[in-house]
């Protein structure tokens, strides 16, 4: 079970998110939040440092896909 987390999350960092539509953000922002809850399950068991840091760069990577999303505020 791990490592299957292990290897989707390798897969998320590693797939491209340049040129991706709204629908495409969203889907991706979505696997990711449901991505980090199901580590942050086993690693509240495991206390594993490999699973931190998974859920550390997909977080980053989440935020990156959300402040996007998001937009830039018009002053």
């Amino acid at each position: 079970m791990t490592q299957e987390l292990l290897e989707k999350a390798e897969e998320f960092e590693k797939r491209p998110m340049s040129h991706m539509s709204t629908s495409d953000r969203v889907k991706a922002s979505r696997e990711a939040k449901s991505l980090i809850l199901s580590i942050n399950e086993i690693y509240k068991k495991t206390k594993d440092s490999k699973l931190m840091e998974a859920m550390k760069s997909i977080t980053a990577k989440k935020r990156k896909i959300e402040k996007r999303l998001k937009g830039t505020p018009l002053v």
